[in-house]
């Protein structure tokens, strides 16, 4: 039994760290947010395409980090500790989760290209206002997530 639980403490004391990288990437992603929807506030046609392409890129690993390495190693986890519930739960989660994704992507595609920067800068606002709405929903969603999956499977 004590391999048992130390073996569990080896296979998944590794995923604290990732969350806590994951939790670290979030904080300075809100950082960029708070920073640019600061810009906006202030001078928003004084807003570079490079500001932008900063916080969209920041955006776009952290969504991606969440969706190819959290999610799926706090799925794998509460698989090995046959946590059924958990893992529907999670499913339920995670289809919440893609609706923010979405918009995430829009937003990424609507500021690409010099252009369509140039076009959609007047709409920055909105979008960031959006995205304040969405963020703030998917890391409460997040937040369950790790709870649910990872908190409730950890050894003590």
């Amino acid at each position: 039994m004590l391999e048992d639980c130390k073996n569990a403490q080896e296979r998944w004391g590794g995923v604290h760290g990732l969350i806590d990288r994951w939790l670290e990437q979030r904080r300075t992603l809100l950082a960029s947010f708070i920073e640019l929807k600061e810009a906006c506030d202030t001078e928003l046609e004084a807003v570079s395409k490079e500001r932008i392409d900063t916080f969209s890129q920041m955006l776009m690993d952290y969504i991606s980090a969440g969706h190819f390495e959290i999610y799926p190693q706090l799925a794998e986890e509460a698989k090995a500790f046959d946590d059924e519930s958990a893992l529907h739960i999670a499913s339920r989660l995670l289809e919440r989760l893609e609706m923010s994704t979405q918009m995430v992507l829009e937003f990424d595609q609507d500021y690409e290209s010099p252009v369509r920067c140039q076009q959609h800068l007047v709409r920055l606002p909105a979008w960031i206002d959006r995205l304040a709405k969405g963020l703030t929903e998917r890391f409460a969603l997040e937040d369950q997530l790790i709870a649910r999956l990872h908190a409730a499977n950890t050894p003590s």
